[in-house]
């Protein structure tokens, strides 16, 4: 016996119609359509799966797309963030650090977090990875505290 549930719902401009529907083989078939009013379709799809996974597969769903819908709603306020680190981008900061007349640690890595378009975090980690102490501007870390902070010291980089 063939058994059909069917659920429509409008999204924006977009109609979505998802019917499921139980057939001869025991297989619970997913089909989602979604279409502007102007019948342009936006959106098609099936899934095939077990009728006794259905519960389970709807949770897995609806998870997997609650976290995009989440990931996508909040774009990094920082247009570099998750962005390699470059040669050229290390030297930068160094040099700023070392060389501003900021005295204030919170201050300064603000300012070079929006300057490098970085969050804060990024950029005290990053102090320590090319040699500066981030607590104090325009120091650079000892060999000691470098190793510590898998950082590197001005003396390991060639640098005095």
């Amino acid at each position: 016996m063939t058994t059909t549930f069917h659920n429509e719902i409008k999204l924006g401009e977009v109609n979505y119609r998802l019917s499921a529907t139980t057939d001869s083989d025991e297989s619970l078939v997913l089909d989602l359509l979604g279409s502007l009013d102007s019948g342009e379709v936006v959106a098609d799809g099936r899934l095939r799966l077990p009728v006794e996974g259905g519960v389970t597969i709807g949770k897995l769903l609806a998870r997997v797309l609650g976290a995009h819908t989440r990931l996508r709603s909040r774009p990094s306020r920082h247009a570099n963030a998750n962005q390699p680190w470059t040669e050229a981008l290390d030297t930068e900061l160094r040099t700023e650090w070392l060389t501003s007349p900021e005295t204030d640690s919170p201050k300064l890595i603000r300012t070079l977090a929006d300057t490098m378009e970085r969050s804060p975090t990024a950029i005290r980690a990053r102090l320590a990875r090319v040699g500066c102490d981030p607590d104090v501007p325009g120091r650079e870390l000892s060999a000691t505290a470098a190793v510590l902070l898998g950082g590197n010291s001005g003396a390991a980089q060639g640098k005095t």
